[in-house]
């Protein structure tokens, strides 16, 4: 097997993202019963730059941070964060790229892999908030069911919201980190 080794370049720009997405999730404001925010763009975001793998422990450590520091949240919450959104980049991030380096003409792709990796959020969203109201809280299925229709309507806000953003700031972004040379340093 192949050892996986990162660079310290890596390891600095995967805990800048991290820390950004922690910051960005303080951008709120209750809608529908439940919350709108936009690190779910910034998690988007981390896969495009990174890539899978690196995306994706940006976006799940930055929204785990914010879960165990500021949303009093518990392990297990914590960790069912880091797994749901470190998929949201990393699908995203296949998607957009397919395992290979980016090449000219892949908009269509970056904005496929926003749309796809945004709404395997909100289903594990759902699935999360079923399973711990029903078999954790032990809810009647009736309140359970309202329970995710009050969810519902937020997270497909923030899902549209992210799957537009992300690509916009990807664009924005991109080019000026591949002039530097820091873009291929990070998906090594």
């Amino acid at each position: 097997m192949k050892e996986r080794k990162f660079s310290t370049y890596q390891i600095v720009f995967v805990a800048v993202m991290a820390a950004l997405v922690c910051v960005v999730t303080f951008f709120r404001f209750p809608l529908l019963g439940s919350k709108v925010h936009f690190a779910n763009a910034m998690c988007l975001l981390s896969g495009m730059l990174f890539g899978p793998m690196l995306g994706g422990l940006a976006a799940g450590l930055g929204s785990m941070l914010y879960d165990a520091l500021f949303g009093g949240y518990d392990f297990i919450n914590c960790l069912v964060t880091f797994v749901s959104k470190f998929l949201m980049a990393a699908i995203c991030a296949w998607i957009a790229f397919g395992g290979k380096e980016e090449d000219k003409g892949k908009h269509v792709r970056l904005v496929v892999g926003s749309v796809v990796g945004a709404f395997s959020y909100v289903a594990l969203y759902m699935l999360k908030t079923y399973i711990f109201q029903r078999f954790v809280h032990g809810y009647p299925l009736d309140a359970v069911v309202v329970t995710m229709g009050g969810k519902l309507p937020a997270s497909l806000i923030n899902a549209v919201f992210a799957m537009i953003v992300a690509p916009i700031l990807y664009a924005a972004i991109a080019p000026a980190l591949r002039r530097k040379g820091m873009l291929e340093k990070l998906r090594k």
